[in-house]
């Protein structure tokens, strides 16, 4: 896979060198490309924003060195037989980054991320780009930080531990949060390890027991409580038909009752463990 990021800020994306994302591009599984932005201005104190039409507070980052970067970047792309660009827009007003979209991100061979700064980038370069490729805009949380870099980080350490080989247990992320499969909607449930006893505090016998059955049916039932308690809204839009008759007994005891059109439902009298 290969990244390219633009951006006025390339220091903040060292954290790329390092940890899983940095051992894949050592490998040669991820072919990284940090661009500075500033490298395509033209007046001496090369800038990249100006004031917003129609008034307001903030600054608008500017069409013209964007859209040079962002053509260098796809003629360089090209010249090297990369394929399939998909430019990926970091905005808290784009679609909610999860689970699903970094496993469809992870099965493209090229990603462009645009981390802005300021009020975001002139609308008229995501319209021009989004003629030339596929477009995902794209939020990590309903809140605003200074500018995308932070999102890039999350989105590509989201993206490339799903890419062949980057994690040394290919099944690690089968049971993770959000997985695809079982664990669609639910969050991942408490893990333990060594040594069996901390401070007076012990591990659950089950996952001790060496019965594989019971420590699925285990963590299924913790995975449950833990999203019950900590993310009802994944319950509530879960079809009835996600869970079998051991996740409704579960369900039933936490305060959850199916409803007739098919889901689940949190009743009022239920207590909060």
């Amino acid at each position: 896979m290969r990244l390219d990021v633009v951006t006025i800020f390339p220091e903040y994306l060292e954290p790329l060198n390092v940890s899983l994302v940095g051992k894949a591009r050592a490998r040669g599984q991820l072919d990284v490309r940090v661009h500075d932005l500033r490298r395509w201005t033209y007046d001496r104190h090369n800038t990249v924003d100006d004031t917003p039409y129609g008034g307001g507070p903030g600054m608008v980052m500017k069409t013209e060195p964007w859209g040079d970067a962002l053509d260098d970047a796809l003629a360089s792309g090209y010249e090297e037989g990369a394929h399939g660009p998909v430019l990926v827009v970091p905005t808290p007003s784009g679609r909610p980054f999860n689970q699903e979209l970094a496993v469809e991100l992870s099965e493209r061979p090229w990603l462009i991320f645009t981390p802005a700064r300021y009020e975001g980038i002139d609308r008229r370069v995501i319209d021009e780009y989004a003629t030339r490729m596929p477009v995902h805009e794209v939020s990590i949380g309903d809140y605003v930080l200074a500018g995308g870099e932070a999102a890039v980080l999350v989105i590509t350490e989201a993206v490339a531990r799903l890419l062949p080989g980057v994690l040394g247990n290919a099944e690690s992320h089968r049971d993770d949060s959000f997985a695809p499969g079982a664990m669609a909607d639910l969050l991942e449930g408490p893990v333990y390890t060594k040594p069996p006893e901390w401070r007076g505090r012990g591990i659950p016998d089950v996952l001790i027991s060496g019965h594989h059955g019971k420590i699925a049916r285990w963590r299924r039932d913790e995975a449950l409580r833990r999203t019950a308690l900590n993310r009802p809204d994944l319950i509530e839009r879960c079809e009835a038909s996600a869970f079998d008759k051991k996740d409704r007994e579960i369900l039933s005891i936490l305060g959850w009752s199916p409803e007739p059109g098919g889901r689940f439902w949190r009743r009022p009298e239920a207590v909060e463990e």
